[in-house]
């Protein structure tokens, strides 16, 4: 998402993605731990809001934990996505490992498989269309692009994100709903122009609901490795588009840590039955279970 769309999001709402971009980017180890966000000044100008949106940002990551704020120095990372990989290839062992590489490796390949279960489609989107400019600048050029995406049935009532003191509040839960609605979108069009702006042969990406409530995430590459990590639940203050504040019971998604499983040629080696294992239960979920959204 661009600094122009940031600016025309309008309304309350800019605030959440401008923190919402600025997660992905400690995620995907563009401000790596222990490092100095940009000033809210160049921050604003970059993304094209106000100052105030910025803040308002600054402060919901500070509240989430991300960010700590250090009087005359700015913001500086204090968490970022964690992966315990002990099947990691060297390349990713010379840096943070965090989920960026995993999906820039998976592009690279001339069919990219790409099934997901999780909560929100937000983690995913921002590595979506970091590829898609990849595939633009010709960088890599995938032949076929096929994305499975498992989420929960909205018409559930999920135990998080929920007000802490007031299980019937039913303002985040319309939060939750209208930010997953706009993330999913928003991959979905990212991967589709590249097949409409002839860049990519062919691009399949179905989205699914199932009647369950997600305890965990899942990605699978290629049917070769598997990123797992369950959802922790927190209770943290959450800024409402009002401005209001409220404390929630809440899940760490992009701060969860995932661990890295990869199949070998080995049939009964723990990397392998793992992977095998979540293969087979995603399409179980899938086949059975779902309903196309």
């Amino acid at each position: 998402m661009d600094g122009q769309q940031l600016g025309e999001s309008g309304g309350g709402r800019e605030f959440q993605r401008v923190a919402d971009k600025l997660r992905g980017r400690m995620a995907g180890g563009t401000y790596p731990l222990r490092s100095f966000l940009p000033s809210q000044r160049d921050l604003a100008e970059e993304l094209g809001v106000s100052r105030d949106t910025v803040q308002r940002a600054l402060r919901e990551l500070a509240n989430e934990g991300w960010i700590e704020p250090r009087q005359g120095s700015g913001s500086r990372v204090i968490k970022t996505q964690r992966i315990q990989s002990p099947a990691a290839k060297a390349t990713r062992l010379r840096r943070e490992v965090t989920l960026a590489p995993f999906i820039s490796e998976a592009f690279e390949q001339p069919d990219v498989t790409l099934d997901v279960y999780t909560l929100t489609s937000e983690s995913l989107d921002a590595h979506i269309r970091l590829q898609a400019e990849r595939v633009r600048g010709g960088f890599i050029s995938p032949r076929r692009i096929t994305l499975r995406m498992l989420l929960p049935d909205t018409t559930l009532e999920p135990p998080y994100p929920r007000v802490k003191d007031d299980r019937n509040d039913p303002r985040l839960r319309q939060r939750l709903r209208t930010m997953t609605e706009w993330y999913t979108a928003s991959l979905q069009g990212a991967l589709r122009d590249l097949q409409t702006e002839g860049l990519v042969p062919s691009v399949d990406v179905r989205i699914r609901h199932a009647p369950l409530i997600p305890a965990f995430k899942l990605y699978l590459f290629n049917a070769v490795e598997v990123l797992h990590g369950m959802y922790e639940v927190v209770e943290r203050p959450v800024e409402l588009e009002s401005g209001e504040m409220i404390m929630a019971l809440d899940v760490q998604g992009l701060g969860a840590t995932l661990t890295h499983h990869a199949k070998d040629e080995d049939p009964t080696s723990p990397g392998t039955v793992f992977v095998d294992s979540m293969r087979q239960w995603f399409d179980s979920v899938w086949e059975l279970l779902s309903t196309d959204a």
